[in-house]
């Protein structure tokens, strides 16, 4: 094997470790966004269970200030 074989091979596994090093960054900040956006969902849901649970007691008790809205994007 050559000086200048050995020098591509020992160029090509740092650049690839290099790579792998980013790759795995890149994995965990995907899962902990993943965590995250599992998280809000969560949140979501609980605020609008909470806003149509205000919203019949208000219908229920408001009469003329009754109001209905759609939560379910249909």
């Amino acid at each position: 094997m050559t000086d200048e074989t050995a020098a591509l091979i020992l160029a090509l596994a740092t650049e690839n470790a290099e790579l792998r090093a980013a790759l795995a960054e890149a994995q965990e900040l995907l899962v902990e966004t993943a965590v995250d956006a599992g998280e809000m969902h969560a949140h979501v849901e609980e605020l609008q269970a909470e806003l149509t649970k205000m919203l019949v007691e208000r219908s229920c008790n408001g009469g003329k200030n009754a109001v209905w809205i759609n939560l379910t994007g249909s």
